[in-house]
This record gives C-alpha cells, structure tokens and sequence, in this order.
C-alpha cells in the first residue's frame, strides 16, 4: 500500500516461480512489427485521411538501450488517452513508427521534442534523418506521404532478408550479356515497360495543370525481364551503348502509335545521336507540325557536355522543326553556373535533394536570382520523393514539379497547393 494518501498509485509486479524477470525479458531478441505495420497500411490506404505518422530515428543514434526503447514507447503511449486513435510499432532497424489521430500538433512536438533532447543529451546522431533534417523525429501528414512510407518499410525488409547479400553482390553487365538483350529487345514488346510520369504546374490554385507528360522506359523493370542476373546500369559506358540503341526502339513503337500525341504533350528521354539518327527522321515525317509542338525533346546534361556540337544542331534541328528542348539531369551547382538562355533550351530539370535545404543564405540566393533572371526557360524540380521538394520549388520560384509525392497526391485527387499548403502548416 502507499504510505503516503496523496502518493501517485504504484504498480506491482510480483514475478511467479518459473517466470523470467524483467531485466532477463530485455536481454532478449525482441519482436518487430515491419510487417504488422505494412499489412495495416496496406489495407487502409484508402482510409488515411487525418493520420499523422510520428517516424523517430533511433537508429541513427550512437548508442541506445533496449531500455531506452521502452522509456520512449511508455512516454508516446501515455498520450494516448487525449487521441482518437493511437498506436506504435517497433521496427527492425530499431527506429519506432507511431500512428496517431485527434492529437493537437503542440502536444505530440512537445513530446518528440522532449525525447530527443533526453536522448541526445546522453548520446548524438550518426548522420541526419533520411529526410534530410538534422532531428530524431519526424512528423507528417501519411495522406501526403503514404508511398514513401510503404518503400521505407519494403526497403527495411529487403535489406535483412536472405537474398539482400545477392541484390549487392549483383555483377555488371558483360558486354556479351549486353548483344544478348539487344537481339531480345528487337522482337519485345516495349509497351508494358514504357510509362509516363506528369510535369505539374503548382501555381494553379482551381485545378492542377499538366505542362507535360515525361515518356521513359523502366529500366530495372526491363533488367529484371530480360537479364535479372546483370546490373544494366553499373557500367556507365555500356549503358549509354544500351540506351542508344533502346532509343531506336521506343520510336520504333511510337512509329505505331501516334495518335496517343494529340491533345496531349509529352516529353522524350533521348541521346543527341538518336535525334540526329535515321530514326527519328522516320518518327519525324509522321507528325504534323501541330504534333510536333507537343513533343519535348529531353537531354542529359552528361550527354551535352561530351557532345557539344552535335547538341547545337539540335538546336537548330529543333528549331526548325517546332519542337522544344529539356535539358535534364541538373543540381544546384549547374543552374548557379551554366548559361541556360545561351543552350537556347525551353525546359531545365533540376534533381531534387534534401542538401538543398541545407543551402547558406548566400548559396540560396544566387541561386533563387539565377531561377529569376532565366525568361525563356522554365525550371521544373524533379524527382520530389517528399513536400519538402515542394515546398523548396515555391519558395525558390520554380514552377513546375515532377516526382513521387506528385504522383501520390495526384492519385488521391489533392490539388497540389492544397498540398503545399498543409504541409507548410504542419512545418510552422
């Protein structure tokens, strides 16, 4: 009994005979819940609406306990009773994901907030969290980051399943691998592996605005058809060999299929000796002029500065023609330092990463000034895998976005500002 009246009620654990204690029960493995956690979502994902997810990052900690772990589970749990819905899950890298509804944001902050400072009090993070921030925590809206979070988990489980070693260990490819594969694809039919991902403009608030659609081919996908035993990519050189010869055959396929251009734009992945090959002037003279300036002729920037000269008759091939130039590939560094009105281009796409956020006042501005002064191209930031990308692309006056959180917030009919929007709430 407490022998003090106005003593907080303990708990008593007595520990039967045959029973293990409890220090012996830590020392044990304990169990995870990845796969609890992806069967859950997996089934609501069309019930995510009002879900927050608390991701925190312990295993990006130095040094941690299993009492640790406890310690944080037992102060998440004690905010349950003020949700609607609360629950956690121990995953095997030892991070801890908590799902939550009905719980004010000051609240839960002040709670993560108070167990990172406990923990990096005793200890330090061994690098920032996979979202770029240098914070043990990270709170978000699921309905807005629902495909990122699957992957996570996926990608958790591929690394400690049995054939994780045969995934790294994978070779190059061989170049008689290579002639293998290119006699393959001459008879293959491309069409399953040919998809398309939008280029959207964020700055309509009634509806969201497609500029174009970007047509490429799935790689891995096509490597794990016809080679799953080869990396297609590792050898950069061969790669470039592959791509080139694959270029013909896409066009090949559109040769076929015109019609899918009209009322529509699309945007084409392709070499600069493709576009002065033979094949394209057979893609060429089946289009009207009209379908022509629908078509965006994308370059990487790799493949422009090992071939300058030929990129100019691009340029001009282009030109004439009405079809319109994406130079893709780009960071930072080259839209601060490349003179885009002098490669004559209608469209940069610049690589998002989370570093960006990072910038320096200084960094920051010559580059936002640099976005400004550029009248005849348009920026888009690509490969947005998280809000942040977007919330980067309003702030720095970059138009258009493309990436997976776009696509997930198309899917689920959210208008991208609205998106931008809450993610900008949560943030402040």
């Amino acid at each position: 009994m407490n022998r003090q009246p106005n003593a907080p009620k303990r708990d008593w654990v007595r520990v039967k005979p045959g029973e293990r204690s409890s220090a012996n029960a830590m020392n044990e493995k304990p169990e995870y819940d990845d796969q609890k956690l992806l069967t859950l979502l997996q089934s609501a994902k069309r019930e995510v609406q009002g879900l927050r997810l608390i991701h925190l990052h312990m295993s990006l900690l130095k040094d941690k306990s299993q009492l640790d772990l406890i310690s944080i589970k037992r102060a998440m749990q004690e905010t349950a009773d003020q949700s609607a819905y609360l629950q956690l899950f121990s995953l095997s890298n030892d991070d801890v994901i908590v799902l939550y509804k009905g719980i004010k944001f000051s609240l839960i902050s002040d709670v993560c907030s108070k167990i990172e400072k406990l923990m990096l009090s005793r200890t330090s993070m061994v690098k920032r969290n996979p979202y770029g921030e240098d914070s043990l925590y990270s709170i978000m809206e699921l309905s807005l980051n629902f495909v990122n979070v699957i992957r996570f988990i996926e990608g958790l489980a591929r690394e400690n399943g049995p054939d994780a070693a045969k995934a790294e260990t994978k070779p190059p490819i061989t170049l008689e691998e290579l002639g293998k594969i290119e006699r393959a694809v001459q008879m293959f039919d491309l069409s399953p592996f040919m998809l398309n991902q939008p280029v959207v403009d964020i700055t309509n608030s009634e509806q969201n605005q497609f500029e174009y659609f970007e047509l490429y081919i799935a790689i891995k996908a096509l490597e794990e058809r016809l080679s799953p035993n080869y990396d297609i990519t590792a050898n950069k050189w061969l790669f470039s060999y592959f791509t080139a010869n694959l270029d013909n055959s896409v066009l090949k396929a559109l040769n076929y299929g015109v019609d899918f251009l009209r009322g529509r734009r699309i945007g084409l992945n392709l070499n600069l000796s493709t576009i002065m090959s033979a094949a394209f002037v057979k893609f060429d003279e089946r289009l009207t002029a009209d379908l022509r300036g629908n078509v965006i002729l994308e370059i990487n920037k790799a493949d422009l500065v090992e071939n300058i000269d030929t990129y100019k008759e691009v340029v001009d091939f282009a030109s004439s023609k009405g079809y319109q130039i994406c130079i893709d590939g780009l960071n930072d560094f080259w839209v601060t330092h490349m003179d885009l009105e002098y490669m004559a281009c209608d469209y940069a796409k610049i690589f998002w990463n989370d570093e960006m956020d990072m910038m320096s006042d200084h960094e920051y501005e010559v580059f936002a000034e640099k976005i400004r002064a550029q009248s005849n191209c348009r920026f888009i930031l690509a490969r947005c895998g998280s809000v942040s990308g977007l919330m980067f692309a309003e702030k720095a006056g970059i138009q258009l976005v493309q990436g997976r959180i776009v696509d997930n917030i198309l899917r689920k009919g959210v208008l991208l500002r609205d998106a931008i929007k809450s993610a900008k709430m949560m943030n402040d």
